[in-house]
C-alpha cells in the first residue's frame, strides 16, 4: 500500500513533464508555424507589388547613357500606364514560365497613356519567346501612336519638329588637334564625355586615335560648346552616315531583323508614321518588311508574297488593319544602342511600365552616391 503510494508521485511527475514537454513542442510549432505564414504572406504580397504597382530593374548596358549608367538600380511604375495581368503561370521574382501555358491577358487602366520621351520599359519585341519571357529593355519612347517620324543626319523629328533636347543625349563625333597636340583623356572626362566602348570589368575607352591628329569621341550636347572653345582644338564634326549611302554596321542587322531591311542606314530615315489602332495600311514592296512582324508576330496573323500578291490568313489583299497602338524606342547614347532604328516597333502589349527613380547605383562595384534617389526623365 504504502509502496503504490510512493509510485503515484513519481508518475504525476512523468506525466507532468511530458505534457510540459508536449506544451512546449505546441508552442515552437506555432511559433515557426507564425513565422512561416509571415514568410509566405510577404513573398506574395511583393510578388503581387511586384506585378501590379513597380518593379525593380538593373540597368546592364549603355544605351541610354549618360541618363541612365550601367550598375544604376530602378524603380520603375507599372502603375502609370495601367499594369498587365498575368500572361502565364511564372515563378515570381523571375522569367521561367511554364511552356506551353499562354493565360489572357489585358492592361488594367492606368493613370495615362505613353506620352512622348517618356523612358519606359518594355519586353523586347523580336526575340521568339512569349511576351513576359522577353528580356528587358529601357528606352525613350520618341515618338508614339500616330506620330510621323523622319531622322536627318541623326537628329529625330516628329510631326515636323526636331525633337527637343534633353539632358543625356550623345552621339559620336570626329575631334582633330592642332599639329602635334595629343587629346587627353582626362580633359575629354572632364567635359562630361561618355564612353566610345564600355568594356565589362575592365576600364573603358573613351576615344580611338584615327589618325592624322584625330579623334573618334562620344559626346553629350553640353559638351560642345566647351570643346569648341579649346585654342588646341582644329575642328569637331558628327560621325555619320551620308543620305543615300549604306552602312556596313546596320546592313549585317537584317541577318536578325526584318525591319532593317527597309532602310540602309540608322542616320537617315524618311518619314514613317508609327502604327495605331485602327490604322489602315496598305501594303507593298517598299514598306514590307516595315510591317512583316507586326501583322505575323505581334498580331498572329499569315502573311506571304506569291506570284507578286499579298495573302493575309489565305486569302488576297494588300490592305490591312492594325489592331493596336505602337512606339519607337531609341537610346539616349544614340550611337551604342540597338533600338527601334534596327528591330522596329515597340507593341503596347510588351510595355511594363515607365521609369521612375534610380535607387541605388555603383560603378563597378563603387557606389555613386550622387545618383542614389535621381529620378528619372
Amino acid at each position: 500500500m504504502e509502496e503504490n503510494k510512493a509510485e503515484e508521485p513519481k508518475k504525476s511527475s512523468f506525466w507532468r513533464r511530458r505534457k510540459d514537454k508536449a506544451e512546449e513542442d505546441k508552442k515552437a510549432k506555432s511559433w515557426l508555424r507564425e513565422w512561416v505564414d509571415a514568410l509566405v504572406f510577404a513573398f506574395i504580397a511583393a510578388a503581387i507589388l511586384r506585378s501590379l504597382v513597380f518593379g525593380s530593374y538593373k540597368i546592364p548596358t549603355p544605351s541610354m547613357e549618360q541618363n541612365l549608367m550601367v550598375g544604376d538600380f530602378l524603380i520603375v511604375s507599372n502603375l502609370t500606364y495601367g499594369p498587365r495581368t498575368p500572361m502565364g503561370i511564372c515563378v515570381p521574382f523571375t522569367q521561367w514560365c511554364l511552356p506551353g501555358i499562354k493565360l489572357p491577358s489585358t492592361r488594367i487602366p492606368g493613370f495615362r497613356d505613353v506620352e512622348r520621351n517618356d523612358v519606359i520599359v518594355f519586353n523586347v519585341p523580336h526575340e521568339v519567346k512569349p511576351i513576359s519571357q522577353k528580356t528587358n529593355y529601357i528606352k525613350r519612347a520618341v515618338a508614339v501612336a500616330g506620330d510621323t517620324l523622319e531622322i536627318k543626319s541623326k537628329e529625330v523629328y516628329v510631326n515636323g519638329e526636331k525633337e527637343p533636347d534633353h539632358e543625356g543625349l550623345q552621339m559620336h563625333y570626329f575631334l582633330r588637334m592642332n599639329d602635334r597636340v595629343r587629346l587627353s583623356e582626362a580633359k575629354l572626362k572632364s567635359v562630361g564625355a561618355g564612353a566610345l566602348q564600355n568594356v565589362p570589368g575592365g576600364k573603358d575607352v573613351f576615344m580611338d586615335y584615327i589618325g592624322d591628329d584625330t579623334y573618334w569621341v562620344n559626346l553629350p550636347d553640353e559638351a560642345i560648346d566647351e570643346i569648341s572653345s579649346w585654342p588646341e582644338l582644329d575642328s569637331l564634326w558628327l560621325k555619320e552616315v551620308p543620305e543615300g549611302q549604306a552602312d556596313a554596321g546596320y546592313v549585317s542587322s537584317r541577318s536578325r531583323f526584318n525591319f532593317s531591311k527597309a532602310f540602309i542606314n540608322q542616320d537617315h530615315f524618311p518619314k514613317v508614321v508609327i502604327p495605331f489602332e485602327g490604322q489602315e495600311i496598305e501594303l507593298d514592296s517598299n514598306n514590307w518588311f516595315i510591317y512583316k512582324d507586326l501583322i505575323e508576330r505581334y498580331e498572329g496573323n499569315r502573311l506571304e508574297r506569291k506570284d507578286g500578291k499579298i495573302f493575309i490568313n489565305g486569302e488576297e489583299t494588300n490592305t490591312y488593319t492594325i489592331q493596336q497602338d505602337y512606339y519607337f524606342a531609341m537610346g539616349d547614347n544614340r550611337d551604342n544602342s540597338e533600338d527601334s532604328r534596327f528591330w522596329g516597333f515597340v507593341p503596347k502589349d510588351h510595355i511594363i511600365g515607365k521609369g521612375f527613380i534610380v535607387w541605388f547605383s555603383h560603378d563597378k562595384g563603387v557606389p555613386r552616391f550622387s545618383r542614389i534617389l535621381k529620378l528619372i526623365r
